[in-house]
């Protein structure tokens, strides 16, 4: 196994083909800083459509406390080339003398599943991760100590299988999948008695007896018989049969809790995809209310262009109108205050304009003062003569 140099520049040498390459590294070393047992390598990943890609493998144990004691679980996190906007690959990767024990934590070949990674998004972390395996597994240890009679098939067993959102996995029968190598012992004992503290440098697990989980049971041979002392037909045969009854029924317990896992997982995608299906619902219902009503807005300014259009056509056709004979009033007061009303207005244009000849020096300030003061004195007398119109009229003044 390779051993870890927290030298960045290596890593990132590793990292080159990654996405988000200097994040990544800087998780990976903060990651081993805290967990020194950790180490790195990139290795080949092969799919499940056959497809390789070489990922970062941090491989290593974790220390994990199950009633009162430390163990160190033996665990690999595969990073993805996206990282972090795809969850980590995580499995158990359990010794020769080891047996997975199967949990809605873990299945039957080792992978993890743990809600951390199905909300897994781009603010999550390596080192959140792995906390929430370290109380996942002390809550439920993943392994336990198999007795030494019982053999163990190579791990793994069969091929992984799928994690929700549809995120790739090793295939078995493909080359290049890493093999799982034992981490050293201190001692000539592969394991620790179950009471012993964790060590760093010692395997983690149970031993026999007591352990997180029993160990597997060995299956009962043929017994002689008490009276002949001869083995029969029948005793082969029933302990053929019961052999095979309780290897059926641990590998249907197995299946049982890996499809209540997945079972669960696929229940929270459902819950998702409805939540949004609602929420698209509710955005295509009022797109299409805003368009009805823009449609019927469309109409009125359409039916209003076409009215402005006949009115110009009308008024194009009409001969021209005298200002003086479109304005009649309906009483003769309304008539004096009209003419109060466009005099005053003459006299304030007056005014003004004598204004713009005294600056042009048309004329001298002597003219301009004694016109402005006529002008003035006219204009005030109107305006006198308006309010009292108004107030006649019992019109705002």
């Amino acid at each position: 196994m390779n051993k870890v140099y927290h030298d960045e520049g290596m890593l990132k040498q590793y990292l080159t083909k990654y996405k988000h390459r200097d994040y990544t590294c800087r998780e990976v070393i903060r990651l081993m800083e805290v967990y020194r047992s950790l180490t790195y390598r990139m290795e080949v990943f092969v799919f499940n459509n056959g497809s390789r890609k070489d990922l970062l493998n941090l491989e290593g144990t974790l220390p994990v406390k199950y009633k009162g004691a430390y163990y160190n679980i033996p665990v690999c996190i595969w990073l993805m080339d996206t990282h972090p906007e795809n969850a980590p690959l995580c499995f158990v990767k359990p010794t020769s003398d080891m047996s997975i024990k199967v949990s809605k934590y873990v299945d039957s070949n080792g992978k993890v599943y743990l809600p951390f990674l199905h909300e897994w998004n781009q603010s999550s972390t390596m080192h959140k991760l792995v906390e929430c395996m370290i109380n996942a597994f002390g809550e439920l240890p993943p392994v336990y100590s198999k007795p030494r009679n019982e053999v163990r098939p190579p791990y793994p067993v069969n091929s992984f299988m799928p994690q929700p959102a549809g995120y790739p996995y090793p295939q078995v029968s493909q080359p290049g999948y890493p093999t799982v190598t034992p981490y050293p012992t201190t001692s000539n004992l592969p394991y620790p008695s179950f009471g012993s503290p964790y060590n760093a440098n010692g395997t983690p697990y149970p031993s026999a007896t007591p352990t997180p989980y029993p160990p597997a049971t060995a299956y009962p041979g043929p017994t002689p018989d008490m009276t002949g002392g001869t083995i029969t037909e029948e005793h082969i045969k029933a302990s053929l049969l019961s052999a095979v009854e309780d290897k059926l029924r641990r590998r249907l317990k197995e299946q049982s809790q890996q499809s209540q896992a997945e079972l669960e997982t696929l229940r929270r995608t459902e819950r998702e995809l409805n939540e949004g299906k609602t929420r698209l619902e509710d955005i295509l219902t009022r797109l299409q209310r805003e368009r009805a009503d823009l449609d019927k807005n469309v109409l009125v300014l359409q039916e209003k262009e076409k009215e402005l259009e006949a009115a110009v056509e009308r008024l194009g056709e009409q001969e021209g109108v005298d200002v003086d004979e479109a304005v009649v009033t309906t009483a003769p007061l309304y008539s004096q205050l009209l003419n109060a009303f466009a005099e005053e207005a003459t006299l304030e244009d007056a005014i003004y304009y004598m204004g713009e000849a005294l600056r042009k020096e048309v004329i001298d300030l002597d003219t301009f003062l004694k016109q402005v003061r006529t002008l003035a004195r006219r204009q005030f007398t109107l305006r006198a003569l308006m309010h009292k119109c108004r107030q006649k009229a019992q019109l705002a003044c």
